[in-house]
């Protein structure tokens, strides 16, 4: 008989840890997945209201209601439930594992309180500091609140936990480009954008980084992609129009700026960016009418805007100056022809003879050449500077030293332009001369344009 009741105490004894293990594991199963709740809505309700009659702050009332109001994505209501459960002293250990706190914070982030969220996530992550869905949304709230530092430190963590969670990626790149840590945004973004082609702020974010690492050709691509979307079109049309404007290529940069304009929503200053780069694009490639007409549509709607007013004068100036749109925008060839034309209104009793022509880029001509008279022959040595900014005393210093190695008898620095007043003094006591902007326009009145050639 006592072996008998041993053996009767023990069965008893498992069946009843059995039982109480199914119990917690049901329990923690329906704190992780909604499918998992036992009985349906009106049965929890009418359960935790039965329970909250008799004690007002019954911590597994409450938890059963949260726990509702959270998977239904009432988030008000299950914020504030979590909030009176968090706030009973009587919560068990078993029950405060940190999955409250979780819940409160992702509750709070729902309703955009963010320092609400940030207190219940905290408290989570102290209890479970090496869950992936801890740091994971804790380095969302950070980047929702611009902590970007912080940002990197959660995701990071998130990402040795889960190397190709797509959000993490994605915030962790976004987080890198706010820092304009560009070079270490580039792979987070990469990865997040494979994943989710239409995820176009990413996609933004990752062209602005390859523009601003120097990968123009990527950038472009990107940029051309989002030329429709309705949120990143203007921007990516006036990043994407810059990158060929650098390259010189002013009809494609036009067709981009255009595209930025033609879209329906458009931020007030991209607008103004995209109007101002458009007329110079259109001054650019000789369309002088179409860069007036845009700056006047500009200088209408913001006066005060950058420089517009003076890019108005100019442009009207340009306009009606044919020589000058030779001077400042024509091809090499008609603008060497023109500065020949110059030189020998300089000397009109001469004979000008060029000896060599040295071409350096857009920026300048160098002309050494041999005036004759009937009496005597110099070497003359002139420089024809394209530009309308100010010309430095280190630039007219270069051009002083260029003309003591050719041993010229005199010289001539021409800009479209002036010279800053370095420049000048340097130049008193020295045997060069410098045409500033009035001067050239003085020369080019007295030139025929059909004598050099007409802009096509």
């Amino acid at each position: 008989m006592p072996i008998l009741s041993v053996l009767i105490i023990f069965l008893i004894t498992i069946f009843t840890v059995g039982v109480l293990s199914i119990g917690l594991r049901n329990r923690h199963g329906q704190k992780k997945k909604p499918g998992a709740r036992a009985g349906d809505r009106e049965s929890v309700i009418k359960g935790a209201n039965k329970k909250l009659a008799i004690n007002p702050k019954d911590p597994v009332a409450l938890e059963s209601l949260a726990d509702l109001y959270y998977f239904e994505g009432e988030y008000k209501k299950a914020l504030k439930t979590y909030q009176l459960l968090l706030n009973q002293p009587g919560i068990t250990p078993a029950m405060d594992d940190g999955h409250l706190h979780f819940r409160y914070g992702l509750s709070a982030m729902q309703c955009q309180s963010w320092t609400e969220a940030h207190k219940g996530l905290m408290m989570a992550r102290i209890r479970r500091p090496n869950a992936f869905e801890v740091n994971a949304n804790l380095g969302k709230l950070e980047f929702m609140r611009k902590k970007y530092d912080r940002t990197i430190v959660y995701l990071k963590k998130a990402l040795i936990l889960q190397p190709d969670h797509t959000d993490s990626l994605k915030y962790l790149g976004r987080s890198f480009y706010k820092l304009k840590r560009y070079s270490k945004a580039v792979d987070y973004l990469n990865q997040a954008v494979s994943a989710r082609p239409d995820d176009t702020e990413s996609m933004y974010a990752l062209a602005r980084c390859q523009y601003e690492i120097s990968q123009p050709n990527i950038a472009l691509r990107l940029f051309q992609n989002l030329h429709s979307d309705p949120t990143w079109g203007p921007n990516a049309a006036l990043y994407s129009g810059t990158i060929y404007a650098k390259n010189q290529v002013w009809g494609k940069a036009i067709a981009d700026y255009k595209t930025g304009l033609n879209h329906e929503k458009i931020d007030d200053e991209i607008q103004k960016e995209l109007q101002y780069r458009l007329a110079e694009a259109f001054n650019k490639a000789k369309h002088i009418n179409q860069a007036l007409a845009v700056l006047n549509e500009l200088y209408n709607s913001s006066p005060d805007y950058k420089d517009v007013r003076s890019q108005i004068k100019r442009y009207r100036e340009l306009n009606s100056n044919q020589n000058l749109q030779i001077y400042l925008l024509a091809s090499n060839d008609e603008f060497i022809a023109l500065c020949k034309k110059i030189a020998q209104v300089l000397f009109p009793k001469s004979t000008v003879v060029v000896d060599n022509l040295e071409i350096k880029g857009t920026e300048f001509v160098d002309m050494l050449t041999a005036v004759r008279g009937i009496n005597s022959e110099d070497v003359v040595f002139f420089r024809f500077i394209r530009t309308e900014g100010m010309v430095g005393d280190l630039f007219v210093r270069d051009f002083h030293a260029h003309v003591q190695e050719l041993r010229a008898d005199r010289a001539y620095c021409i800009s479209g332009g002036t010279f800053t007043p370095e420049s000048l003094h340097f130049a008193e006591a020295r045997p060069i001369d410098l045409f500033e902007k009035m001067d050239l326009l003085r020369i080019l009145k007295s030139i025929d344009p059909s004598d050099v050639g007409i802009l096509s």
